[in-house]
């Protein structure tokens, strides 16, 4: 089976500015669905929680599987870019086979981290010194959301050994600081949401965050591109 080359794809789709926006339209609302659908485990989890408190470890835990959801999503929104066919599932489908598991080896330890760093923050209270404990535990914590937020980008668009992508993403943090921003900004985005509403509108939005993080994501990955890999 021949793959349908960027002019084909164009034409596939129309060069109309209606015919573009509906197929833009069109693979957001896949990307949402498709997003929806790895998250199920995520929406199953979460409905069984309550909103106390305490449950904030669980709820962290409940997340592991958007991490490679995220990864596919990335890797779709970029593969749509080069291609832009009729057929944005696919593209998504074939990234999350493929990076399943390399994706779980980096992000269910750091899930599991973030979790007890959630839970010491909970009950953080109970402990004496509480008050100078808290901020340090807060930056741990948002330093692992952005090393995350790194990860997800380089699974997506490289074939980097775990560690070595790890010790890329860790030096990354300061130098590409706009992308450490903004992925704190969709994540105050996303906590804000969940406080004001539920988690169920922050997965409602949830293609809509991921458009967002891989269009943020190019400026890094044409930095690790030029730097970390090489060039014949």
């Amino acid at each position: 089976m021949i793959r349908p080359t960027p002019a084909v794809a164009a034409d596939e789709i129309g060069a109309g500015p209606l015919s573009r926006g509906s197929a833009a339209l069109y693979r957001m609302l896949v990307l949402e669905g498709m997003l929806l659908l790895g998250a199920l485990p995520s929406i199953a989890v979460i409905a069984v929680l309550g909103r106390d408190s305490s449950n904030v470890p669980l709820f962290v835990l409940a997340m592991l599987p958007l991490a490679p959801t995220l990864v596919a999503a990335i890797a779709a929104v970029e593969a749509w870019r080069r291609a832009p066919d009729l057929s944005p599932a696919r593209a998504f489908a074939l990234a999350y086979r493929r990076d399943l598991g390399a994706t779980l080896v980096w992000a269910a330890p750091a899930t599991a981290l973030l979790a007890v760093l959630a839970f010491n923050l909970v009950h953080l209270d109970a402990v004496p010194g509480a008050g100078m404990v808290r901020p340090v535990l807060l930056v741990v914590a948002a330093v692992l959301i952005v090393w995350m937020g790194i990860m997800l980008p380089l699974t997506a668009g490289f074939r980097f050994r775990t560690r070595d992508a790890a010790r890329i993403a860790l030096v990354l943090i300061l130098p590409q600081w706009r992308y450490s921003l903004g992925v704190l900004s969709l994540v105050l985005v996303a906590a804000t949401l969940a406080l004001l509403f539920s988690v169920f509108a922050v997965l409602l939005l949830a293609g809509v965050l991921a458009g967002l993080l891989a269009l943020l994501s190019r400026p890094l990955t044409a930095h690790v591109a030029r730097r970390f890999t090489r060039h014949d």
